[in-house]
């Protein structure tokens, strides 16, 4: 992991809201509030993992760093280039270093193009290989993923799920990224494929010194491959730290929820273990509760909680956490 001060990315105050239409006839307009306020920063080499209910921000947040969702405000920063202020023309050498892999590999593909044509298009768009060197630099990227250089001239529909995911990543490295957003990447994949694919984004990381911010569901993969860990709740930001400091003592009584429903694989333990059951449902992102989005599901909420929106503030072990009762 690189010793530099200076993180890669910081996201400062990141707001991103949704005009939407309501009404039998769409006569009403609101704003979804997609993402509020949300702040952090990833080192060089390091993985953020993201978690959170659906619906909750997450790919909106990864969208919006890369400027695939133009943020309503707020900063995004590539080292020093606030990507947020850039046009499109001014963002493309930056679209080079950074990437992203996609939930679904199965749409993420174009279906009437071969994998080589899929993989060389963006080499060729960015000019990082002559005409000459592209096969040449196709193959390598297959084999850097475990895919035999006979996949050239196939087609996605010739694929398995987990080979196609492979060759997303193919491509998503192609330009030789620094930072990539891995968007629930194993989420569509079976169980028995899904282990094979986060070994492959580790080893890769290894090889080419890479920088994740990984979204997931899976708490236990989270644990597995983060190096932090974020838990955001509609929209905001609830806790976010070291990933041994967030999973062995959480702070906030959201991670605990999360936390407490993820299954041990001893009977024993899990037989008598409490867990910390969340009541009713997620609040709708158009209008969310005033005060701590979380207090009207939180089992330690007091009048404060309903009224005053908690400060993201860091605590003394170095982790940043809204909540009051913190």
């Amino acid at each position: 992991m690189s010793t530099e001060n200076q993180p890669l990315i910081r996201v400062v105050e990141l707001v991103k809201n949704f005009p939407v239409r309501l009404g039998a006839y769409g006569e009403k307009k609101a704003l979804v509030h997609a993402v509020n306020h949300v702040s952090f920063e990833i080192m060089q080499g390091e993985t953020l993992g993201l978690v959170g209910e659906s619906g909750c921000g997450k790919s909106t947040t990864g969208f919006s760093v890369l400027q695939l969702h133009r943020p309503t405000s707020g900063n995004c920063f590539f080292r020093d280039t606030d990507l947020t202020l850039l046009n499109e023309k001014q963002l493309r050498p930056f679209r080079k270093k950074v990437q992203i892999i996609f939930q679904d590999p199965y749409s993420t593909l174009n279906p009437r193009m071969t994998i080589g044509n899929a993989i060389s298009e963006p080499i060729i768009a960015h000019g990082l290989a002559t005409k000459k060197n592209v096969t040449e630099k196709v193959i390598e990227l297959l084999n850097d993923v475990g895919m035999s250089s006979k996949s050239l001239n196939r087609y996605p529909h010739e694929f398995s799920g987990g080979q196609r995911q492979r060759i997303c990543i193919a491509r998503a490295l192609a330009c030789e990224p620094e930072f990539v957003v891995c968007d629930e990447p194993i989420s569509a994949l079976d169980v028995s494929i899904q282990a094979q694919v986060i070994n492959l984004l580790q080893d890769l990381q290894e090889k080419y010194n890479l920088t994740y911010l990984f979204i997931a569901h899976d708490l236990s993969v989270v644990r597995h491959i983060s190096d932090k860990v974020g838990v955001m709740y509609l929209g905001k930001m609830a806790e976010l730290g070291e990933k041994e400091a967030v999973f062995s003592n959480p702070q906030h009584p959201y991670t605990r929820a999360l936390l407490s429903a993820v299954p041990i694989p001893d009977p024993r333990v899990e037989k008598n273990r409490k867990r910390l059951v969340l009541t009713g449902d997620v609040p709708s992102a158009i209008s969310p509760p005033g005060g701590c989005h979380f207090h009207p599901r939180c089992p330690v909420a007091h009048e404060l909680c309903k009224t005053v929106v908690p400060e993201w503030r860091q605590i003394k072990d170095g982790r940043w956490v809204a909540c009051h009762n913190v």
